[in-house]
């Protein structure tokens, strides 16, 4: 018999892994009843979350953003890293424009980005 995923189901699961959690370690046993049903619980809540609460993968322009500040490079240095205006920068940066191929190498390397990301594959 299988349970449809409900919000009340939901909630269940996630108040008994609150009762679950101090009583199940790193060395408790995977076969041990509250292992299991710790497991079982889990599971429910990730299959919930993933059919309710679903996460996009970011957009190129979002992770060149982020990338940008965490590298603290302003778009004046990172335009002369990958060789480009820094008016190309602020088009990508709005959507206005794609990186060639060429230049999507070069940011994936410059700015440590996976190249389907960059690429938007």
């Amino acid at each position: 018999m299988e349970t449809k995923l409900t919000e009340a189901v939901y909630k269940t699961a996630l108040e008994r892994i609150e009762e679950l959690l101090p009583l199940v370690s790193d060395n408790t046993p995977v076969y041990e009843r509250k292992a299991i049903e710790l497991k079982i619980m889990s599971d429910i809540v990730i299959e919930y979350e993933e059919l309710n609460y679903p996460i996009a993968s970011p957009s190129f322009i979002d992770v060149l953003k982020m990338r940008l500040e965490e590298e603290s490079m302003t778009q004046r240095t990172f335009a002369k890293k990958i060789g480009v205006s820094p008016s190309r920068i602020s088009e990508y940066l709005s959507g206005k424009s794609e990186p060639t191929l060429k230049v999507a190498r070069s940011i994936s390397q410059v700015l440590h980005i996976e190249p389907s990301i960059v690429l938007g594959v």
